[in-house]
């Protein structure tokens, strides 16, 4: 990535699904992510995720962001989960990353914002997700788009 890559403004990002031609920029994106959770992503994790990717019959959708270099620059994860109380889908956002020289230029946010679009064509009444409590970086942006909830999450390791 060059130094003029990295100061490059909002609208020269595309905010496109996910298709084969990504992967290996797609899997770089998402070792990255991994990594910054300190938590490495195995090539059984990677390929079994790129084949969700992929399958339109699976829930797990996919955007990336790409420069006008062709860079890609950051990804994100999606689906529809069921809102029993509300008898309708909403959205998850499962994973956001964005290439660290890339922060701050709104590529999260257009990620975010492209979510946002499908759930409204899709007649989902939200879209949630979750980051770890000291992410102060992606915090700062959740909470100029989003409202942060009281809820508290718990995982049970089966």
């Amino acid at each position: 990535m060059s130094d003029a890559d990295a100061t490059i403004p909002l609208q020269e990002i595309s905010i496109v699904p996910i298709s084969e031609v990504h992967h290996p920029d797609w899997q770089a994106l998402y070792r990255h992510y991994g990594e910054f959770y300190q938590s490495p992503i195995t090539n059984e994790a990677l390929a079994a995720t790129w084949a969700w990717l992929l399958d339109p019959h699976h829930p797990q959708e996919g955007l990336i962001a790409i420069a006008d270099s062709g860079a890609a620059v950051g990804l994100a994860h999606f689906r529809a989960f069921p809102k029993p109380m509300l008898g309708r889908d909403a959205g998850f956002l499962d994973d956001l990353f964005v290439d660290p020289g890339r922060r701050g230029l709104g590529v999260g946010r257009a990620l975010i914002a492209a979510i946002a679009d499908l759930g409204r064509a899709r007649g989902w009444p939200l879209v949630r997700w979750i980051t770890a409590s000291d992410n102060a970086t992606a915090r700062r942006l959740y909470d100029g788009v989003a409202k942060g909830t009281s809820w508290v999450t718990y995982d049970l390791k089966l």
